[in-house]
């Protein structure tokens, strides 16, 4: 996208961003398929759409506690406008995005009395963005969460009532009967007693794990029991996390110093067969995501992309803020980094049904229940924010068996997830834009999952990260799709 397109010109790109004119100067294109919808004027048909649901403002701050209230001072910890992060996301290929600030002692006033209003005029001023309202969740027991809000005209009302009653650092003085895991389940069943019901997601959920499968602040059984007591508002964890920029000023890919990312992923997605699997084994409906976290720019010293030039989320949605919600509530969900690619179809059919990503497709049990399935994908036409085109070396298709609820809450693993076949560039053709790989699951007797991700890499599975630029390793995964036998 040019500056011209984007309707800013550059100095005031710069301007706004408060950086070097390099961070604009390789803006890439929008995503395909949403480029498309928007050139057909049909933004209200449904495509996809690239977003993040987790970016920091100048109201993730510092809190004086040697005053009574506690003192706000904007941009300790994040720095820019949130009018900024909307503009760059703009420029990046972004249709939604969402602040989510850090709380503290009594934030919840400082969103409603200061950070709310300069949302609204955010929206009026790139209404291009659909902009969410909510912040980084202070989650008992837990680390952070996104936790937001539907778009209606009590959202600030909302987000105040939550943030007030249940984020464990907002009581002054300091409330301990707040960070528990009972209180953490009945924050989620709050929330899902409203009408307009939120959304959270999971943030870095290993940032804190100290190995491979020796979990921190997150852990296996505390998803189970969030996700039973609401199915419906507590959806998944970002399957990337963000501060991917690490490396390129000396750090951790994700801030993630005591175990590594894969490929940029966090270890709870990354690992065939670990804990995403063994809640996709259960047949929950447990969605991936990929952030930005953006705080601060790589290049003023911070370890951050800004939103949508290296880390992006799509949804199947149309442009509608509860269409939004709805794709993500109903994981029509697939992500990627260094936009490998730009649009990405997983579809599982038999006799002449089909379901995509995020739905679950219903076979008989009398059939011969051969399922195939078709993997289309577009790479990107253009060049990305590092002023690259990468290409799509391997594509990868894993599929697992869904056996019910676990017997051991803390189980991280599903044996039966494979992968089950690898396709390289001999192994699609093109069809359009796009190309196309198919395959069929021979003889499918019970209930499975099937799920695909593709590399820029020649690695089989995506390799601890070290310190190699994140622009050399590039993956991209769809949430899965399902199938029932009956």
């Amino acid at each position: 996208m040019s500056n011209a397109e984007s309707g800013y010109s550059r100095r005031q790109l710069v301007k706004y961003a408060g950086v070097g004119a390099t961070i604009v100067a390789a803006a890439p294109l929008i995503g395909a398929t949403a480029a498309e919808a928007t050139s057909k004027g049909s933004s209200n048909a449904r495509a996809w759409r690239a977003g993040d649901h987790h970016i920091h403002s100048e109201y993730s701050g510092e809190f004086d506690t040697s005053t009574n209230p506690p003192t706000f001072h904007k941009g300790a910890d994040a720095v820019y406008p949130i009018v900024t992060n909307a503009i760059m996301a703009k420029n990046f290929g972004l249709t939604w995005a969402m602040c989510t600030d850090h709380g503290g002692p009594t934030h919840s006033k400082v969103n409603l009395e200061q950070a709310y209003p300069d949302l609204l005029r955010s929206r009026k001023l790139v209404p291009e963005v659909l902009q969410f309202w909510g912040m980084e969740f202070d989650t008992p027991q837990m680390d952070h969460h996104t936790l937001m809000i539907p778009r209606h005209d009590d959202e600030a009302k909302l987000l105040f009532e939550l943030e007030s009653r249940f984020n464990k650092f907002d009581a002054f003085p300091t409330d301990p009967s707040r960070d528990t895991e009972a209180k953490f389940v009945e924050f989620l069943k709050s929330a899902a007693s409203h009408r307009q019901k939120p959304i959270v997601i999971a943030h870095h959920a290993a940032r804190s794990a100290s190995g491979l499968g020796v979990y921190g602040q997150d852990t296996p059984r505390e998803f189970r029991a969030g996700n039973n007591a609401a199915p419906d508002v507590y959806i998944g964890f970002e399957g990337a996390p963000g501060h991917q920029a690490g490396p390129l000023n000396g750090g951790a890919r994700g801030g993630y110093g005591s175990h590594p990312t894969y490929g940029g992923f966090d270890q709870m997605t990354a690992r065939v067969g670990g804990l995403w699997d063994s809640l996709l084994g259960e047949g929950r409906k447990w969605w991936i995501t990929a952030t930005s976290d953006s705080h601060v720019h790589w290049t003023r010293g911070g370890s951050d992309f800004w939103p949508g030039e290296y880390s992006k989320t799509y949804v199947y949605a149309r442009q509608d803020y509860a269409d939004i919600m709805d794709a993500l509530r109903d994981g029509r969900i697939w992500v990627v980094t260094g936009d490998l690619i730009s649009a990405l179809d997983v579809t599982a059919s038999n006799r002449g049904k089909s379901a995509n990503v995020g739905e679950e497709l219903t076979v008989s049990r009398r059939n011969r229940n051969d399922v195939d399935i078709e993997i289309r994908f577009r790479e990107l036409q253009g060049v990305n924010g590092n002023g690259d085109r990468p290409a799509v070396r391997r594509v990868d298709l894993i599929v697992g068996r869904i056996t019910g609820l676990a017997a051991d809450v803390n189980a991280d693993t599903n044996a039966t997830t494979k992968v089950v076949a690898r396709f390289g560039r001999s192994d699609w053709h093109r069809d359009g834009k796009d190309f196309v790989i198919k395959h069929t699951i021979k003889n499918v007797e019970g209930d499975l999952y099937a799920r695909v991700r593709g590399t820029s890499t020649d690695e089989l599975e995506p390799a601890a990260d070290g310190l190699e630029s994140p622009w050399d390793d590039l993956w991209f995964y769809s949430n899965p799709v399902f199938v029932n036998v009956r």
